[in-house]
């Protein structure tokens, strides 16, 4: 590492330390020719993740555009807007784990309505009918069953933590 005032080529690491969520390390580091003390921090290098969209556009994922379609999903509702940023974090956390430089959008919203459902019905609905663009009350109502027969199911299952 070059030292930004004298140029010299030699640094010695004094100290180092997770950051951002133990996504970056800063360290401290000290010229060894001149002896000024600076801070450098290493991080990550992530690629972009590609969203294709029903139109066969692409754009690069977006943590906020995600976040905005829960809140305004969830508005007025009793969810906590830590629980959305958990919700799309987890999303993006596992869209990287599959290692797929591009996902389809309509997969992002499916992941967004499976952890919408868990956590609040009429969030998941309001969310569900902008997404699926419902064209008439029948296909609302197919959606409202499906709901309910996940739930019933859901509730049948015994519950493995007793």
């Amino acid at each position: 590492m070059r030292c930004p005032t004298c140029q010299y080529n030699g640094t010695k690491v004094i100290d180092s330390r997770p950051v951002d969520d133990n996504k970056a390390i800063r360290r401290r580091r000290e010229c060894e020719s001149c002896g000024f003390r600076f801070t450098t921090f290493e991080k990550v290098e992530e690629m972009p993740l590609i969203v294709v969209k029903k139109d066969g556009s692409r754009e690069e994922f977006s943590h906020e555009k995600v976040l905005r379609g829960l809140i305004r999903a969830c508005e007025k509702r009793p969810v906590a807007l830590s629980v959305l940023e958990e919700i799309v974090f987890n999303i993006e956390k596992e869209l990287r784990r599959q290692g797929n430089a591009e996902v389809k959008s309509e997969d992002v919203g499916e992941m967004v309505m499976e952890r919408l459902a868990k956590i609040d019905e009429v969030s998941y609905v309001r969310f569900a009918s902008v997404y699926r663009q419902f064209k008439d009350i029948s296909v609302f109502l197919e959606e409202m069953r499906d709901l309910i027969d996940k739930q019933t199911k859901e509730k049948e299952q015994p519950n493995d933590e007793q």
